[in-house]
Order: C-alpha cells, then sequence, then structure tokens
C-alpha cells in the first residue's frame, strides 16, 4: 500500500525540528541536509525475448561521518529519488543510533521483479554493480538487500564486485556460502522482536494477553511474528500485498501456518478461522502491538485519527507521518521508530562484515546474543532521553543518534 506521502519531505522535517532541539549549527545543518553525493544511472539489459530494456538505478551516498556509507538495495516499482535520499538519510541516523562504525547510504532500481525471469534479475543485478563499481568497496559503501532483493541477487552483485576487484566484505546479506552471517536473515524481524520483549518488562506486558497485527508479511514481519507467536503472543492479523487477514474472535494465529497457505496460494487472504479485511481495516483495529513492516507512509493525517494500537513497532521504513506523531502521542501510543525496530539487519549487517574483514565466522547464537546486547541498549539509551527530556520515544531517537554525529563532525 502507498499514498501520495513524500519520504524526502518527512526525512527533512524530521532533520528540522531535531535540528531547533539541539540548537544545531547552521553550516552543520546545511551539510545534513543533503547526500554527500547522489547518483543515477540507466542500465541496459537484454530481456529474454531479445529486446533490450533501461532501467532507471539510484545510489544515495549521505553521510560518512561515522564510517562507509552503509545500506541496502531495493527493487520496486515506486523506487524514485525521494524515497532513495530518505532511506539514506534514516539510514545515517540508524548506523549513529546504535553505534556501528557506518554511515548510511541506499540504492534502488524501479522494477518489478517479480515480473523478471532469474536470467534477467541476474543482468540486473550485475548491472548495477558495473553502473556504481567506482564508488562501491568494504571501506567505501557497502550496500545491503532491501525491499524485493533476496540473498540470490546479493550473491550476484558480490560476485560481480569481486570480479571488479572487490572482496566479500564489499556487501553485506550473502548466503552463507558466499561468507554471509548466520541469523542475517532473521535479523530484522528478530531484532524487532527483542525490542518488544524488553517492552514487555517496561510495561508489564503478559504476552498472551498481548494481541499484535502485523502489516505486510515479507521476510521482516514473519519473522518478528514467529519469535513473538513462539514466546506465546497473540499474532491475531496479518497482511501482504493483496490484503489482510484478521482471526476469527482474535484467535492466535500460527505464522508458520499463514506462510504456508501463503506459499501454496500467493496470499495470506484465505487462511482458515480468518476473515479477508482491507490493508487500512488492519491498521485500525484496536490491538496492544501494531508492527507496520511493509512500506513507508501507511499511517499519515487521514488515518491517523483510526490508529487504536497501544504501541507501534516501526519494522518497516518511515511508515507513520511525523507530521502524525503529536496525533499519536496524544492519544498515549508508543511509537518504536524505525530508526531503532528495525535496525537488526544493519547491525548484523555489521557483524557479517566484521567477520569478512576479519576472516572469521561466528555462531548464529553469538550473532544472536550481540544483536540482542546491541538492540537492547540501544532501547534503553532512548527511553531513558525521552524520559527524561518528556519527549517522544521518535524525537529521542534522533537527538541521540544525530547529536552523535554532530559531535563527531565538530570534533573533525
Amino acid at each position: 500500500m502507498k499514498n501520495s506521502v513524500n519520504p524526502w519531505k518527512i526525512a527533512k522535517k524530521q532533520l528540522d525540528n531535531i535540528a531547533k532541539l539541539l540548537d544545531m549549527d547552521k553550516k552543520v545543518l546545511k551539510k545534513l541536509s543533503q547526500p554527500d553525493n547522489f547518483l543515477e544511472k540507466f542500465i541496459s539489459i537484454r530481456m529474454d525475448n531479445g529486446i533490450k530494456k533501461r532501467f532507471k538505478a539510484y545510489r544515495s551516498q549521505y553521510n560518512n561521518t561515522l564510517g562507509s556509507y552503509k545500506g541496502g538495495v531495493r527493487f520496486h516499482p515506486q523506487v524514485n529519488r525521494d524515497e532513495v535520499m530518505a532511506l539514506s538519510m534514516w539510514m545515517t541516523w540508524k548506523c549513529s543510533l546504535v553505534n556501528i562504525p557506518f554511515g548510511g547510504g541506499k540504492g534502488g532500481i524501479t522494477v518489478n521483479p517479480k515480473k523478471l525471469s532469474s536470467k534477467e534479475l541476474e543482468k540486473l543485478a550485475r548491472g548495477y554493480v558495473k553502473s556504481f563499481s567506482n564508488f562501491l568497496g568494504e571501506d567505501k559503501d557497502i550496500p545491503a538487500p532491501d525491499v524485493g532483493v533476496s540473498s540470490q541477487i546479493i550473491d550476484w552483485m558480490t560476485k560481480e564486485h569481486i570480479k571488479n576487484g572487490g572482496t566479500k566484505a564489499g556487501f553485506t546479506g550473502k548466503s552463507v556460502s558466499l561468507g554471509g552471517s548466520k541469523g542475517r536473515t532473521q535479523a530484522t524481524g528478530r531484532g524487532g522482536y527483542y525490542i518488544l520483549e524488553r517492552l514487555k518488562q517496561k510495561l508489564n506486558l503478559i504476552p498472551c494477553q498481548t494481541s499484535i497485527i502485523i502489516q505486510g508479511f515479507g521476510n521482516v514481519g514473519y519473522w518478528f511474528a514467529q519469535e513473538a507467536f513462539k514466546k506465546g503472543y497473540k499474532i491475531v492479523g496479518l497482511s501482504d500485498s493483496k490484503g489482510g487477514i484478521l482471526s476469527n474472535k482474535f484467535k492466535r494465529l500460527n505464522p508458520a501456518a499463514v506462510l504456508e497457505h501463503k506459499e501454496k496460494t500467493g496470499s495470506v487472504i484465505g487462511f482458515p478461522q480468518t476473515k479477508t479485511i482491507s490493508q487500512q481495516q488492519l491498521l485500525e483495529q484496536r490491538v496492544d502491538v501494531l508492527a507496520p513492516a511493509a512500506l513507508e507512509g501507511v499511517i499519515h493525517q487521514n488515518n491517523v485519527d483510526k490508529i487504536r494500537a497501544k504501541i507501534i513497532i516501526e519494522l518497516a521504513n518511515g511508515p507513520v507521518d511525523s507530521s502524525v506523531d503529536y496525533i499519536l502521542k496524544s492519544k498515549n501510543i508508543i511509537v518504536i521508530p524505525d530508526i531503532l525496530a528495525n535496525s537488526g539487519g544493519v547491525i548484523v549487517s555489521y557483524f557479517e562484515w566484521r567477520q569478512n574483514k576479519e576472516n572469521k565466522f561466528w555462531t548464529e547464537q553469538k550473532v544472536n546474543q550481540r544483536l540482542k546486547h546491541k538492540i537492547i541498549k540501544s532501547l534503553d539509551d532512548v527511553w531513558n532521553i525521552a524520559r527524561e527530556r518528556k519527549i517522544d520515544m521518535r524525537t529521542a531517537a534522533y537527538v541521540r543518534a544525530v547529536s552523535r554525529i554532530v559531535k563527531e563532525m565538530q570534533n573533525s
């Protein structure tokens, strides 16, 4: 689901608000208000039918004050300049917030990957690396998977990068056989679950009485659901690009069973003992936890008054238009912002990069332990700032993340 909200305007407004709070120097604000480098290319590939087709590709290198640019590559029909710039800004704050030595970047290709064959996808993936090869590398800019990009696509990109003189540390999100980290596939959803578990302690949640709706049932939504389900939480609603389902009488849904149904039928719709509802209706249910895990801008001025969750965990990037944050706060809805809630992916990407650079291989248990420690520490930091300053969690997260970068910029 997508609406007309411009993610770049959201991102810029967030930065301007934080700049006022931090009394930021005007030169620093100007530097942080645009990417260090923005790249646009056309990638031409020969399709299986013999016809050549061009695809628009982007790479936004936002800020590298804390380290190499870092950020995913998205394959989606609605990828555009504003979206990529916004995502690269958010990646900058995300890496700073969880205290990893990366800056922020993002990339994408305007394409529907579902309409391309495997051969066409491989050509497009390799074409992306060829187009931006001079700007990529383990100590320059390290791409990773995002919406529409699988580990297989990243493997093709990595192989092309190595062919051009790069190393396997130049990409993260690879398959384990090519140097990927164990636990990377589950990392974003699992990190969101660790956030939920910490909130359980802070808010005295009882899992079997805590209802959860997840909007978006891709990789992130599934692993968040699966981890929560295993610990007894009540998953009562799910959705994918074709619509949503709500369990009859708010009974628990088993995410693994729903996934099996989706793989057989192509959608979560029609799962037994559920009713089909729209994406919008799903967002408006009265639940304890709402986890938007799809695209940005799904909660906005036109529907915020109908949001009735007690907690929103932003597993997607920018699912809540920041202009409605004050409304959610006035309704006492706790919002765990995207730069914290979905940071598990980039944290484990950092672990993968370290393993590659040091030629080591960590167990999944070690990866998960370190992920849990890092994301809970970040949540506690943000929680304390929010309480001390009497501000919402998003503002507190930005205060923490942006001030760290500003301090480093002023010291350099």
